[in-house]
């Protein structure tokens, strides 16, 4: 009996000199334990085994993009963390973030200012009952198609730089989730509408949004927009329109290329060759750009930009609308607008067409 607690004593202190001194091998790397003490080492990890130096100073030399090596053909393979990453995140969650929110902020506090101060833009003649077709179905179509799509991507987009500090705490995670999620589906697919809107925008009035020596004069009266009577003259588009006209055009041709760069990384990388033809007036600008640089600019110039246009569309929907402007809204509403209106706003394009009375349908049609 003796002997049987002697032999079990035996084992059970084999067993745990073994597990103690396969633990020591491992923390010294040495199976026979000559690791040299901590403080003869000056700093390095003891063993050699994380490398020759201390954790903090390894992982410092990591975020600041160190190169190892790799046996990877790439030779990207060898640099674990892409220290310009952390910039990028840091300069969208911050200023690009705070760029976007007081441009929006800026142009509701203008035009409400705007409001106080000018009120209403009337028609100074009063409505006349005689209307003129200004935009055809066709016109009026491509309208609504390219501003309906760009009111949702302009939404979902906004939802992505801003939603987690507005809707999150109102909605809670599960709804905002489901909102997110569904508003990115339909970010990625009315993309497209939006771009069949640019193009045939531009093909249909691009004639019409050319400048001529009338825009000055406009200018040089503010549009008439400052002072109650003054209505300089204008063609089918005035100034402000042909700034919308080409702020939507070139802003929404430079989202769409963007825009397909983010759904297809990788693949469409237009950044590098655009740098190259910068660098040829002097920009100076990196060429070397790995495909995740290129998505990473392709993110940062798109929500630039859209920002940028939505605060100006905030603006044009303002005047379009009877809160801003007496009978704008009928040009893409019904198409017809009142005939005093069209003298005031647009009087070379209402000696051009022939007021008063209707061109459209051989009658007179009340305005709406």
């Amino acid at each position: 009996m003796t002997l049987s607690k002697l032999r079990h004593f035996l084992a059970v202190t084999g067993l745990a000199l073994a597990v103690i001194y396969a633990s020591a091998a491992g923390l010294t790397g040495s199976v026979v334990l000559d690791a040299p003490v901590a403080a003869q080492t000056k700093g390095a990890v003891p063993g050699n085994f994380s490398g020759s130096q201390s954790d903090a100073e390894l992982w410092r030399a990591i975020r600041k993009g160190v190169s190892g090596t790799s046996n990877m053909q790439d030779p990207r393979a060898a640099t674990l963390v892409q220290s310009e990453g952390d910039s990028w995140r840091a300069f969208k969650n911050g200023p690009l973030s705070q760029f976007g929110g007081w441009a929006m902020a800026a142009i509701l506090v203008i035009l409400v200012i705007f409001r106080l101060v000018r009120g209403q833009v009337k028609v100074d003649s009063g409505l006349s009952g005689q209307t003129i077709e200004r935009f055809n179905a066709l016109e009026r179509a491509t309208h609504w198609l390219t501003a309906s799509s760009f009111i949702v991507l302009g939404l979902s987009g906004l939802n992505v730089m801003y939603g987690k500090y507005v809707l999150l705490p109102i909605l809670g995670p599960g709804a905002f989730a489901s909102l997110t999620y569904y508003g990115k589906l339909a970010h990625n697919y009315l993309g497209f509408a939006f771009m069949v809107g640019i193009a045939l925008m531009f093909v249909m009035w691009v004639r019409h949004n050319l400048l001529d020596k009338t825009d000055f004069n406009w200018i040089a009266h503010g549009g008439g927009l400052l002072t109650k009577g003054d209505h300089p003259p204008a063609k089918k588009f005035n100034f402000g329109q042909k700034c919308i006209f080409w702020i939507v055009v070139l802003g929404g041709v430079t989202l769409s290329l963007s825009g397909l760069a983010l759904l297809f990384p990788y693949e469409i990388t237009p950044w590098s060759k655009t740098f190259a033809v910068l660098n040829i007036f002097g920009f100076g600008l990196s060429t070397e750009l790995t495909p995740l640089m290129e998505t990473q600019i392709s993110v940062l110039w798109h929500s630039a930009v859209a920002m940028g246009m939505i605060a100006v569309i905030i603006a044009h929907i303002y005047i379009g609308t009877p809160l801003g402007m007496e009978g704008a809204i009928d040009a893409v509403a019904s198409g017809q607008v009142d005939v005093n209106w069209v003298k005031e706003h647009h009087s070379l394009w209402a000696d051009e067409v022939g007021t008063p009375g209707s061109i459209s349908g051989g009658g007179e049609q009340p305005a709406e």
